[in-house]
């Protein structure tokens, strides 16, 4: 396995060079653009859950083409990965189809899902990459690992330790790391499921961080952690040692590409298109066990926009059609904490990705860019996935919930300032880390108009 990746390491060390600005014009662009067009690959705005099956396989034919034409770029000295077709169906086949998380009694088993499968989505619950000031660090983990239908955890990323701002690639970033981490498995002691299986180092930009925590007491082999590529199609030395060293340590590498939709990549086309690439080239540059989806919108950053969930749908599609493998997909609303809006893009959020064959991962409430989420968002959104499963729903009748969703939440994507809600501390008593009466609700409310578009929750 080393072995393998070592010769990755080489390609990327030695390749052909070439200028950024090339690649992100000549390489991607271009190449997208001529590949959407020949694979006709086109959406519909009513239609935020695909059902063309056709058009799903030409997806997924045209990313396969799409990086064995172009590669990968090694950043920083900007040098071409180059792959086999022969290869990059070799990497697919490497991919596992389980995976299990945690340990003992709190161990679960993630698995490559079907479109419309019956098994209902694992629940990942956590607001990943939210900067979180310390004092509520702690409050906040707990409030969505002590939620029973919750099966795994994530966190944001501290600010500060001890009063001191955390600064990237310096040497705080290690007691940043270690810091919650021991906050992360304090929270799953007191709430009774200390085996509980996390994707942790959120708190940390470099690899620095992730080594400081290659440790039993901290980032455990049944953990996971991100190995992230960068917009678009790159990968860089940094993620390159968060592989080397998960190799020798064991933990599971959790690809994430944030393609931008609107971006290089142009329209949600051309954004699936390059998603669905980034996962095919993750097998070998993260040297991924699981993939995260995470596209966002260029101007509107969240995953609830119907553009987004469009491209999260299509790329799931794709994959459990002709590449069965793990794929979480991540939950990042425009809105924040203790407002309607917020369970609306969750619903539609967590009904799209859960039929579409993904498991669910957030909330990163509030786009993920203030400490704006609670646990309560989290039972929401797997209390809408299990539904989805138990219903029986197909494409079709999600779709017609979504749109109905939309109606509700949509308008806030031209609200100056968003729609933020309120802070954890204002959405959650921290003395009981329960629910304000406010919040609670709010969640009833839409629960019960949810039910009466079609999916009893």
């Amino acid at each position: 396995m080393i072995h393998r990746y070592l010769e990755i390491l080489e390609r990327a060390n030695h390749g052909t060079k070439i200028e950024k600005a090339e690649w992100d014009q000549e390489k991607v662009m271009m190449t997208v653009l001529t590949l959407v067009e020949k694979y006709n690959l086109a959406w519909d705005r009513q239609e935020i859950i695909p059902t063309d099956d056709a058009m799903l396989d030409r997806l997924f034919a045209a990313a396969l083409q799409l990086v064995e034409t172009i590669g990968v770029l090694a950043a920083p000295e900007n040098r071409v990965i180059r792959f086999t077709r022969d290869e990059l169906l070799d990497g697919l086949r490497r991919v596992p189809q389980t995976l299990v998380m945690g340990s003992g009694k709190d161990a679960r088993t993630l698995y490559a899902r079907k479109v419309q499968d019956a098994r209902a989505p694992l629940v990942w619950a956590g607001n990943p990459g939210c900067p979180t000031p310390e004092e509520i660090f702690l409050p906040s983990v707990i409030s969505w690992m002590q939620e029973p239908i919750v099966d795994l955890a994530t966190c944001g990323s501290l600010t500060h330790i001890d009063g001191y701002p955390i600064i990237t690639g310096a040497p705080i970033e290690i007691a940043a790391l270690r810091r919650e981490l021991s906050y992360l498995r304090e929270g799953l002691r007191r709430v009774g499921r200390p085996d509980m299986g996390l994707l942790g180092a959120e708190s940390s930009v470099t690899e620095i961080g992730d080594l400081a925590v290659a440790h039993p007491d901290y980032l455990r082999p049944h953990d996971a952690h991100l190995v992230a590529m960068f917009n678009e199609l790159i990968i860089d030395q940094s993620n390159m040692a968060r592989v080397m060293n998960s190799m020798e340590i064991g933990f599971r590498n959790a690809s994430l590409a944030t393609v931008m939709v609107g971006g290089l990549a142009g329209g949600p086309p051309g954004a699936a298109l390059v998603q669905a690439a980034s996962f095919i080239a993750a097998n070998w540059v993260c040297w991924a066990d699981y993939h995260l989806l995470h596209p966002i919108h260029i101007r509107h950053v969240a995953t609830s926009t119907r553009e987004v969930l469009w491209v999260q749908s299509a790329v799931s599609q794709a994959f459990a059609r002709n590449a069965p493998c793990i794929i979480v997909g991540d939950i990042y609303p425009k809105s924040g904490a203790v407002t309607h809006e917020l369970l609306y893009e969750v619903a539609a959020n967590a009904a799209a990705l859960t039929v579409s064959g993904a498991h669910l991962e957030g909330v990163g409430s509030a786009d993920g860019a203030l400490p704006h989420g609670t646990g309560l968002e989290a039972r929401w959104m797997g209390e809408v996935g299990h539904a989805v499963t138990r219903q029986g729903l197909d494409r079709a009748g999600v779709n017609h919930i979504i749109l109905r969703l939309l109606e509700r939440y949509e308008p806030i994507f031209k609200q100056k300032g968003g729609n933020p809600g309120k802070p954890f501390t204002e959405a959650y008593h921290l003395q009981t880390i329960q629910p304000s009466a406010e919040w609670l609700d709010i969640y009833q409310t839409v629960k019960n108009e949810v039910c009466d578009m079609g999916l009893p929750v």
